[in-house]
C-alpha cells in the first residue's frame, strides 16, 4: 500500500482495551457502560462506589431510558433527553434508536432538530464535535491536531446560515452536524469515533441571537466575501493536512455558498453537499417510484420545481441526467422542467436569476401563446395551467405555496398528480398531505420532507412517503468509506438514487408506499452503500478495486451498539 492510500477500515473490536479508569472512564460517552460494567470490570477499572451495586444489561438500560423518554411530554423535551443520553452513553443512545427508529428518527433528526438548533444555547452542556470560530482562524490546525481525533474518517460541517427552513441559527446550527453524524451511525453503522461534527462559527446576522445573553456563539455579524472564503480555505486545508483521505459533507450553507463551495472543492477532496446531492438523490428515487406507479415514464412527465436554491438546482440536474438515461436529449429533457425562484418562473428577462439557475431559464419563445395575467412575473398557477404540469416539487420553505387552486388545476389533466412538498421542518411545508389528497380525491402521490401521519380518504388509510435525505446520505457515506473512494461522482449519487428506487414497496404493489418504511432505514443504508461502492469501483475512483468483497467488507466494518468486554492497558 502506498503512503498516499488510506488504511483499510477495520472491523469492530471484540474486546475493548483502554487506559481509562474510574471517573474518567464513566465520563467517556463512547466507552461508558454504566451499570452494565461487570463485577470483574468494576474491580479492574476502579469503579466500585462510583456505580450503584446493581449490575444490569443493555436491555435494562434501554428500557429505563425509554420510560424516561415516554414521560417527556414535548418533542423538544425528548430531543433534549436524547442529546443528554448521547453525551453520556453512546451505546445506549444508538441501541435505543435502533429499536425505535420510526419513533426516534423525527426526534434526533428532522423535524425536531430544527427547534434543537433554535434553542441550542440553552441546552448545550458537554463538548461534542468542534466549534471553529473566526477569531480562532489561525488555530484551526492546532485544534484539529489533538490525538483524540486520530480515528476520524468523516466530517459533517455547517456554518449555520440556512438551517432547514429556519434561516440563520449561528452557532446553534451545530445541532445539524451532530444530528447528521448520529444518523451516519444509527442508519449505516459507521463507528461513532470515526465521525466528527464541525460548526464554522463565522458570526450570525440573526439579531435576536446577537441580543440573547445566553447565546454561545461568536457575537458578531457574519463575515462575508474574501474573509469568509479565506476562512473556509484555511479550514479545508487544515482538514486535508490532518486527514488526507477524509470524507467531508457540507450541510445547511446558504444557497450561493453551498453550490460554489461544492464546485470549488469537489475535485480536491472526497466531498459532497447533502442539501444539493442528497436531496436530489432521494427526490429522484421517490419520483422514479411514483412514475412506476402511474405507468407514465419519467421522460414523459412535466415537472415544476418550486424553489431553485441549491437543493432545487441539485434536483433539476439529477432529473435531467435521469431523463437523458431514458433516451431524451439534453434539450428535450430541459424542455420538461420548469424552475422557479422567489419571483416566479425562471425566464429570460426575469428578476434576479443567479448563474446556477440560468441553465434552467426558459426562453420567451417557450411561453409564446400562453394565457398570462400580464404581470412581469409568471406564477406557478400560470405554469400549471399552460404547461400541464404532472409533477410538483417544492423546496421553497414557503408554507402553503401549493394552494388548493394550483393543485386542483393540476389534477384536471393528470390521473395521478405527483406532489412533493419537501421543505423542512413541518411548519415550512408547501402543503400538507391531508390537503393534497383531499383536493385530488385521493389520487395524488405525495412525498414530504418531514414525517406526516397517514391520511384517511374514504375508508382507505393512505401512508405518506417521507422523502427524506436520511434514506441516502448515511448509506452514501458508508459506501464511500468502505470503497475508500477518492471523489464523490455524479454517478455515485445516481447509483444511490436508483438503489433506493428499487426498494420501493410500490414496485410490487401499486397501492403500497413509495418508499420503504423508516423502520427499515438500517437495511436501506446497507443497500445504498453497496450500490455506491460498486459505482466507485466501476468509475475507477475507489482505492480498492476488489468489487467481489464489498459486501463482506461492509458487513465487517459496520458497528453495532452492543457492549464488548473490556481490558485495561497499564
Amino acid at each position: 500500500m502506498s503512503a498516499d492510500s488510506p488504511a483499510p477500515l477495520q472491523a469492530q473490536e471484540t474486546t475493548v482495551r483502554t487506559r481509562l479508569s474510574g471517573f474518567d472512564l464513566l465520563m467517556n460517552a463512547r466507552l461508558n457502560k454504566g451499570t452494565a460494567f461487570t463485577e470483574e470490570e468494576r474491580d479492574t477499572f476502579a469503579l466500585h462506589g462510583l456505580l450503584p451495586p446493581h449490575i444490569g444489561s443493555l436491555d435494562d438500560q434501554r428500557e429505563r431510558r425509554k420510560i424516561a423518554l415516554d414521560h417527556r411530554d414535548t418533542p423538544f423535551g425528548k430531543y433534549n433527553l436524547m442529546r443528554d443520553l448521547q453525551d453520556s452513553n453512546e451505546t445506549v443512545f444508538y441501541s435505543l434508536i435502533e429499536h425505535n427508529i420510526e419513533e426516534l428518527l423525527p426526534i434526533v433528526y428532522t423535524p425536531v432538530v430544527g427547534e434543537g438548533c433554535q434553542r441550542f444555547s440553552e441546552i448545550w452542556r458537554k463538548p461534542r464535535g468542534l466549534f471553529l470560530s473566526y477569531p480562532n482562524k489561525d488555530r484551526i490546525a492546532q485544534i484539529l491536531s489533538n490525538s483524540r481525533y486520530d480515528d476520524v474518517r468523516c466530517i459533517v460541517v455547517s456554518d449555520g446560515e440556512r438551517i432547514l427552513g429556519l434561516g440563520d441559527q449561528g452557532a446553534g446550527g451545530m445541532g445539524i452536524p451532530i444530528g447528521k453524524m448520529a444518523l451516519y451511525t444509527a442508519l449505516a453503522g459507521i463507528p461513532p469515533e470515526h465521525c466528527l461534527p464541525i460548526l464554522l462559527d463565522v458570526g450570525t446576522d440573526n439579531q435576536a441571537l446577537l441580543e440573547d445573553p445566553i447565546y454561545i456563539g461568536w457575537e458578531h455579524k457574519r463575515i462575508r466575501g474574501k474573509e469568509y472564503d479565506n476562512f473556509v480555505e484555511a479550514f479545508v486545508s487544515a482538514v486535508q493536512h490532518r486527514w488526507p483521505h477524509i470524507l467531508l459533507q457540507w450541510e445547511d450553507f446558504a444557497g450561493t455558498n453551498a453550490s460554489r463551495l461544492l464546485e470549488r472543492y469537489r475535485n480536491r477532496l472526497c466531498t459532497f453537499n447533502d442539501d444539493i446531492q442528497g436531496t436530489a438523490a432521494v427526490t429522484t428515487a421517490t419520483l422514479l417510484a411514483a412514475v412506476n406507479t402511474t405507468g407514465i415514464p419519467l421522460r414523459e412527465q412535466t415537472i415544476a420545481l418550486f424553489g431553485s436554491g441549491a437543493a432545487g438546482i441539485g434536483i433539476a440536474n439529477l432529473l435531467l441526467a435521469a431523463m437523458q438515461e431514458e433516451g431524451l436529449s439534453e434539450d428535450e429533457a430541459r424542455s420538461r422542467i420548469y424552475a422557479f425562484n422567489r419571483y416566479g418562473l425562471l425566464v429570460e428577462g426575469g428578476s434576479v436569476i443567479r448563474p446556477s439557475q440560468r441553465p434552467f431559464m426558459r426562453k420567451r419563445a417557450d411561453i409564446e401563446g400562453w394565457k398570462l395575467s400580464g404581470g412581469d412575473d409568471i406564477s406557478l398557477l400560470e405554469v400549471v395551467e399552460n404547461a400541464k404540469v404532472t409533477v410538483l416539487v417544492g423546496t421553497s420553505a414557503q408554507t402553503g405555496a401549493f394552494t388548493e387552486e394550483i393543485v386542483r388545476e393540476m389534477a384536471k389533466h393528470i390521473a395521478r398528480p405527483i406532489v412533493f412538498p419537501l421543505s423542512n421542518p413541518t411548519s415550512c411545508a408547501e402543503a400538507t398531505p391531508a390537503d393534497l389528497l383531499r383536493w385530488t380525491e385521493g389520487r395524488a402521490l405525495v412525498g414530504t420532507g418531514s414525517p406526516f401521519p397517514p391520511v384517511e380518504i374514504g375508508s382507505k388509510l393512505i401512508p405518506i412517503a417521507q422523502t427524506n435525505n436520511s434514506y441516502i446520505f448515511p448509506g452514501l457515506a458508508l459506501g464511500i468509506l468502505v470503497s475508500r473512494a477518492r471523489r464523490v461522482t455524479d454517478g455515485m449519487i445516481m447509483a444511490a438514487a436508483k438503489a433506493l428506487a428499487l426498494l420501493s414497496p410500490a414496485r410490487l404493489d401499486k397501492t403500497a408506499p413509495l418508499l420503504p418504511p423508516i423502520a427499515d432505514s438500517r437495511r436501506v443504508g446497507l443497500v445504498v452503500a453497496e450500490a455506491v461502492a460498486q459505482q466507485a469501483v466501476a468509475e475507477g475512483v475507489a482505492q480498492d478495486g476488489e468489487d467481489a468483497s464489498l459486501q463482506d467488507r461492509l458487513q465487517a466494518y459496520v458497528w453495532e451498539p452492543v457492549y464488548q468486554p473490556y481490558e485495561r492497558i497499564l
